[in-house]
């Protein structure tokens, strides 16, 4: 998998990422999901649920895994090989390394600036919970 925006702009709900959570090495419906996720204390209708896991698929970090069918309705399990891990940034983060930060940010833009000459400009992306979550496939 490449982590592109779609992949960062699916992650930027935490729902969602609980579901790509959930669904790493086993394999659920979405009525499953629902009820997991109230036990995290996300208690949305299913129909919300399956919007977020529709959202997710299409960025390529769940997948259809397989398909039941009973009394002619069809059940979808989805599954994913993509693992999330989940981690929090010290309360003292942002004093202890902002002006490491900084440095380290006007030496890149020196470096960039120069090449971002050459290329036709570009849609600007929202700021969104990137650094929430760390992506590893397995």
């Amino acid at each position: 998998m490449l982590a592109n925006y779609d992949v960062f702009k699916a992650l930027d709900d935490p729902i969602r990422g609980k579901i790509v959570q959930l669904l790493h090495k086993k394999q659920l419906n979405v009525e499953q999901i629902t009820r997991r996720l109230k036990k995290f204390g996300y208690k949305k209708a299913v129909t919300t649920i399956r919007h977020h896991v529709e959202i997710l698929k299409d960025s390529g970090l769940i997948e259809i895994v397989k398909m039941e069918e009973a009394r002619g309705a069809i059940t979808k399990y989805y599954g994913s090989s993509t693992k999330l891990l989940d981690f929090t940034l010290p309360s003292d983060f942002d004093k202890n390394y902002s002006n490491l930060i900084s440095k380290t940010s006007l030496k890149l833009n020196k470096l960039v600036s120069p090449i971002s000459k050459n290329f036709s400009k570009t849609r600007k992306i929202q700021q969104i919970n990137y650094n929430n979550f760390i992506i590893m496939e397995i």
